[in-house]
């Protein structure tokens, strides 16, 4: 059977939507950066592309103009971008070097993340309000021809947010070993005073700016190529439109539960499961369509805010597993979080009963609105023109609110229904318990934003987790499908990795990259080492940034190149209370080292889940806060 995806593509095509389309239309060069004349929006980040702003929390806003231009001559409108106060905390660094050598200029790879920090490292990443050196590793675009590679930089953990960051690029060398000179506009820029009706005056006093900073922290920029500064979006740019409806309808709601209806029940429905039981839900939508159906976003009030419209109401489907050990001794209830554009029948996996029969627990799941099976054809729209991808992020944002709703008639209302009661008439489900999270994949990745501003979730378990789906997709096996529609509508290789980064900054009010600094619950992730799917290299830099501790000895010698695997991911004692990082091994190939996806040996991406130890331990966590050791001090090895 085809995916989703899949067949949505086919219709595209089907259609005529992605043949025949004509060549591309050139932007106009009004507003880009001339420092980096490779494409427009390079350098980027870069607050070249922000305006002060007094009412906001960092003193900037963005103020993108030129944006990108798609093959039917469709610019990206940059409005959704500009209520933002700054860049993400996780935006990979992009501008074009021709003729670089990473490995000749001593450039910090992915495998020696630690070389980043190096007192002579020819790439530099600076808190100008710390003085803090940040950590990163560098790679050219390995799915670009050589004339349109990027030069990529990805924070090894996440900024801070708020913050205001330089970047120096210097003494970057060719394949020959040369020191490689910079391009006619910064060479006139870092000579002398230039005139004030010169085009470049304005940029060469914010470049000084900039070069202060670096020169104040010890940093010397002989021979550079390039330097810039970005500032960091706050924490209320980042989670405030999520917030802002948590807290409205949560008021509303007050101790009730939200109210609910049971449409099916199914008994008996295996060895494991007494209980299958299906509904709705009914959430305040703060969407602008009415029912909130995808391809649209939010509605907002004269302040800006998301805000409801009178009497919209979004119904959330549910599906429930009750064990029958519930019927018994009731059992704990808990969310689960479905896969890449899933639904909510993910739950009655075998997987999942497995843990609801095993370890007690009571399974409810919703959609991931956004990213569900629904949003398909939405979300290829959104890659044809970028512009449309603020739909994707709202009904991600309005979907964190379907999960707390659900919840919530999870602890206080479903018990109250014969659905949820044994034949005794006593509830199958501990409401006094506290209501916990597990999802995996996509469940996994969102399941981090969810643990953030639900107020009601206590501990998660991130089964094949990671944040920052730029960083994901073009390592990701999945993402080839989109990548079809992506090369058609956006075919430049620099123009797709600016494209990703502008996504992210809208990603980031729904998944866990966004929310990552906001964390106040603890995690358990679980790692499969080798996945095709979900880039494991992202899972450590979300443990970086929530500080995950990580068991040990992590993997069996040998399974890494990395010169210190899992750089800056302080291990821990067993047992150990707090967010943890497990990795587990089913003997797959490690990773490529470039922004591909791999491509050798099976996929171990449902392993984890699929293993009865790793189950016991996502229990004991799920229950008590409490990593165990379930692999005898060992490396956590899975025979697939």
């Amino acid at each position: 059977m085809r995916s989703p995806l899949a067949v949505a593509v086919a219709l595209f095509v089907a259609a005529g939507l992605l043949t025949g389309v004509p060549a591309a239309v050139a932007a106009p060069a009004d507003g880009c950066d001339p420092i980096d004349p490779a494409a427009c929006l390079l350098p980027f980040p870069s607050d070249h592309y922000t305006r002060a702003d007094a009412t906001s929390p960092t003193g900037r806003r963005l103020d993108l103009h030129t944006t990108l231009s798609n093959t039917l001559g469709v610019r990206v409108n940059p409005a959704e971008w500009n209520r933002s106060d700054g860049f993400s905390p996780g935006s990979m660094l992009l501008s074009r070097v021709p003729g670089v050598d990473l490995a000749r200029s001593g450039a910090a790879p992915i495998t020696d993340i630690g070389a980043s920090l190096a007192a002579d490292a020819p790439i530099v990443l600076l808190d100008t309000e710390t003085g803090e050196r940040w950590p990163y590793w560098a790679e050219l675009d390995a799915n670009a021809p050589e004339d349109r590679k990027a030069l990529i930089v990805r924070p090894a953990r996440n900024l801070t947010e708020g913050h205001r960051y330089a970047v120096a690029l210097r003494g970057l060398r060719d394949a020959s070993g040369a020191v490689i000179a910079p391009n006619p506009a910064f060479a006139k820029i870092l000579g002398g005073t230039l005139p004030s009706g010169d085009p470049l005056a304005a940029r060469q006093r914010a470049i000084r700016g900039v070069l202060g900073d670096l020169d104040r922290h010890g940093v010397g920029t002989g021979d550079l190529y390039l330097a810039w500064d970005f500032t960091v979006a706050s924490r209320e740019g980042l989670t405030g439109p999520a917030t802002t409806i948590h807290t409205e309808a949560l008021a509303r709601l007050g101790a009730r539960s939200p109210d609910f209806v049971v449409t099916q029940v199914t008994d008996d429905v295996d060895e494991r499961i007494a209980r299958d039981v299906k509904g709705f839900v009914f959430a305040p939508s703060y969407l602008a369509l009415r029912g909130g159906p995808p391809g649209g976003g939010f509605h907002r009030g004269a302040d800006g805010r998301p805000a409801q419209l009178p009497g919209n109401t979004q119904v959330v489907p549910f599906q429930c597993e009750i064990p029958r050990s519930a019927l018994e001794t009731p059992a704990r209830p808990a969310l689960y979080g479905h896969g890449l554009l899933g639904s909510e029948s993910e739950v009655g996996a075998g997987n999942v009963k497995a843990m609801a029969s095993e370890h007690g627990f009571v399974f409810c799941a919703t959609k991931w609105i956004g990213m569900a099976n629904e949003d398909v054809p939405n979300v290829l729209t959104a890659l044809m023109d970028v512009t449309r991808f603020s739909t994707v992020a709202d009904r991600l944002q309005q979907g964190m609110l379907n999960f707390t709703y659900l919840g919530r008639a999870l602890t206080k209302g479903f018990t109250r229904h014969k659905a949820f009661q044994n034949a005794a008439g006593r509830p199958v489900v501990d409401a006094s318990a506290e209501l916990v999270f597990d999802g995996n994949s996509q469940g996994g990745i969102m399941g981090g934003a969810l643990a953030a501003v639900s107020p009601d979730v206590k501990r998660a378990v991130l089964g094949v987790p990671a944040m920052n789906y730029s960083t994901l997709l073009n390592r990701s096996s999945d993402f080839p499908q989109y990548a079809r529609v992506l090369d058609l509508f956006y075919p430049d290789k620099l123009d797709q990795q600016v494209a990703l980064a502008l996504i992210q900054i809208l990603w980031d009010r729904g998944e866990a990259n966004g929310y990552a600094a906001a964390l106040r619950v603890p995690v358990l992730m679980h790692v499969a080492f080798g996945d095709h799917q979900v880039a494991p290299v992202a899972a450590d830099v979300q443990a970086r940034t929530i500080g995950a501790r990580l068991h040990t000895p992590a993997i069996r010698p040998g399974r890494l190149p990395d010169k210190a695997p899992y750089w800056g991911i302080q291990p821990l004692t067993h047992p150990h209370r707090g967010s943890a990082m497990v990795v587990w091994d089913s003997g797959s190939p490690a990773p490529p080292l470039t922004n591909t996806p791999p491509t050798e040996g099976r996929d171990p991406h449902s392993d984890p889940r699929n293993n009865a130890d790793a189950r016991r331990q996502k229990a004991a966590f799920l229950k008590t806060g409490e990593v165990i050791d379930v692999c005898s001090g060992g490396p956590c090895v899975i025979a697939p």
